[in-house]
């Protein structure tokens, strides 16, 4: 099996600008992309490919394949299942949360399709046994479009239901689940940023400058 990693370093996750700014944010998703690589790796994933706009010389010491595509998520996706011919592991690059345990779970599933479902309807991560045949959907409410395809060509399917690999990291409170159960480069990274403050309702995010 093969898992891709779609990525984006360039004008990242705008939604985080009121606490980080352009470089920071940039230097952020390189590290949340480097977790994700290390949970995929302690999971004995050992063909990882990154499906970038452009190459990035910063991740040149990753022992991944780059696959370089400045379409949109689903075109340069779809054109990269449909040259797929063995199971293929779709995960974000914002799930620093992701934990080797819970990747091997999804790997070993017998079903055609495992989907992770992300916040707000999102798909997280796609667990395909038969790529060259699926098609992606994402945007909106992207986890009912693949429940939707999966059911339209016959799939068995499986919900995998974490709420570790469900939070990808887009605003500014996100960086709060990070603080509390994260570990390696982007939680030393926030760490180094932000404290946490407890609220009348829930914990709120303070910076440290």
């Amino acid at each position: 099996m093969r898992a891709v990693i779609p990525y984006k370093q360039e004008n990242a996750k705008s939604r985080l600008a009121p606490v980080l700014t352009l470089t920071e944010r940039e230097q952020f998703v390189e590290l949340m992309l480097r977790d994700v690589v290390c949970s995929l790796r302690e999971a004995g994933v050992k063909d990882i490919d990154i499906l970038a706009t452009s190459e990035y010389s910063s991740l040149s010491d990753l022992d991944v394949n780059f696959v370089i595509d400045p379409a949109d998520l689903n075109e340069s996706i779809n054109k990269y299942l449909e040259r797929q011919d063995q199971p293929v592991l779709i995960i974000m690059a914002d799930l620093p949360l992701a934990r080797p345990e819970q990747v091997k779970a999804i790997i070993s599933s017998e079903e055609d399709l495992v989907i992770v479902p992300g916040k707000g309807g999102g798909t997280n991560v796609l667990f395909i046994k038969e790529p060259a045949g699926f098609h992606v959907r994402y945007y909106g409410m992207s986890f009912r479009n693949h429940c939707t395809i999966a059911k339209d060509m016959n799939c068995s399917l499986r919900i995998y239901d974490s709420f570790l690999m469900s939070t990808d990291i887009d605003e500014p409170h996100d960086i709060v689940e990070i603080l509390l159960h994260g570990r390696g480069l982007s939680f030393g990274y926030v760490q180094k940023k932000f404290e946490l403050e407890s609220g009348r309702a829930r914990v709120k995010l303070t910076s440290l400058h």
